[in-house]
């Protein structure tokens, strides 16, 4: 079955970096695109980022563009979200996700908490 397993959030500083990672299994990874999206208290789920298919192209929302970096490897059946210059309105779970046949596949999510 599909499985997608997010790692590496956590507590961090405004101006501090983190990278999330998500472990996928049980498709055909490298013809996959991802995504991540994030979740905060009381909002609704947003998408965040995607890379496509190899990594031919990224694509970011306006809050993270310039900050956050998506990234894969395939070798690995790894996606990964670079955050940096993170600020308190990042704080949310995160989330990977991919997009198959009539199918949405989440993670279980990574909680994200920037503060001081």
């Amino acid at each position: 079955q599909v499985q997608l397993v997010e790692s590496g959030g956590g507590l961090v500083q405004p101006g501090g970096s983190l990278r999330l990672s998500c472990r996928a299994s049980g498709f055909t990874f490298s013809n996959s695109g991802m995504y991540w999206y994030r979740q905060a208290p009381g909002k609704e789920r947003d998408w965040v980022a995607t890379i496509t298919s190899f990594g031919h192209s990224t694509n970011y929302a306006d809050s993270v563009k310039g900050r956050f970096t998506i990234s894969r490897d395939n070798a690995q059946n790894t996606v990964y979200l670079q955050m940096n210059s993170l600020k308190p309105e990042d704080t949310a779970v995160y989330y990977c996700n991919t997009k198959l046949y009539r199918s949405d596949y989440w993670g279980q999510g990574t909680q994200v908490t920037v503060s001081s």
